[in-house]
């Protein structure tokens, strides 16, 4: 367990500086601008990661058949589609508010696990999912008709991506869990990068080939290189030795890094109501998932 809490702690600050990044990034690339120089520069990273370290795991995939459909479909739903979602809403709000509500996560990952893969619900479970919701309002200001108006597209698409990202790590779980991590990592990544950049050639606002700035190389690399590379060994590591829901309680922590990012580097504000709902949505995420903690918990000791 203490590989997964210093994965779960790490991946928690590389993440929390992602919504940063991508925040600096959008404006000059584009949404699926940004997505496909995210996957490039982590499919490049994790090309040299294989080769240099994880040959074995390349002997190994090759004595054997590839899912190929589920990898490709966990590329769009854990990756694509939820990285240009994030971007998009980025467009419209904060930062610091996008990485609260993707606190949700865990909450659709246990929604997804008990409607589409037979994973068991609790009555604790679901009085966590109906807090977690309870906690979203809150983050809107309990204001729906503004958000309608003004926000539906940042905080709609905000939503959406937590919900992709539910679907895939439940989907990665369950089909992918016999392919080896770094495998898992780049070829979603591949596919994603490909996806991607069909999504930008035919994009309004796509940049085929920006100009590399200082500032939008070092943001690359952060996004990329770790946000993307690095972060998904840690992911789908917790993924296959913890379970979907524990690789989603990285959303825990993300929110305060991301929070403290945009506050030091952006200087973006930090509402009351985000405060108040962040921890109202904590607390549904609790109780979504702590019967699942528990049982690993003991299983491992």
């Amino acid at each position: 367990m203490k590989k997964l809490y210093s994965s779960l702690m790490i991946l928690s600050i590389i993440w929390g500086a992602s919504f940063l990044f991508i925040k600096l990034l959008v404006g000059d690339l584009g949404p699926w601008g940004v997505v496909f120089w995210r996957c490039f520069f982590g499919t490049i990273t994790l090309c040299l990661v294989l080769f240099l370290f994880k040959r074995e795991d390349l002997k190994t995939v090759r004595k054997k058949r590839l899912p190929w459909i589920f990898l490709f479909l966990v590329a769009v739903f854990n990756n694509t589609l939820p990285f240009g979602l994030i971007a998009i809403s980025e467009l419209k709000i904060s930062s610091s508010f996008a990485s609260v509500i993707n606190a949700t996560t865990p909450i659709w990952t246990i929604v997804i696990g008990a409607t589409f893969f037979r994973v068991h619900l609790s009555f604790k479970q679901l009085v966590g999912v109906i807090t977690g919701f309870i906690g979203i309002l809150l983050l809107l200001d309990l204001e729906l008709n503004k958000v309608l108006k003004e926000n539906f597209v940042g905080a709609g698409t905000m939503v959406l991506a937590t919900f992709c990202y539910g679907l895939g790590a439940q989907m990665a779980r369950r089909y992918l869990a016999d392919v080896p991590i770094i495998i898992v990592s780049l070829i979603t990544l591949f596919f994603s990068s490909a996806i991607s950049f069909l999504f930008m050639l035919f994009s309004e606002s796509g940049v085929i080939m920006p100009a590399f700035t200082p500032e939008l190389l070092m943001s690359l690399i952060g996004l990329g290189v770790f946000g993307s590379g690095i972060a998904y060994l840690f992911y789908y590591y917790m993924v296959k030795e913890g379970s979907a829901e524990f690789a989603s309680l990285v959303t825990y922590i993300v929110p305060i890094t991301a929070m403290f990012w945009g506050y030091l580097l952006l200087s973006e504000k930090i509402s009351a109501n985000m405060i108040i709902g962040l921890f109202v949505v904590f607390l549904g995420v609790y109780l979504s998932t702590s019967r699942t903690k528990k049982r690993r918990l003991f299983i491992l000791k």
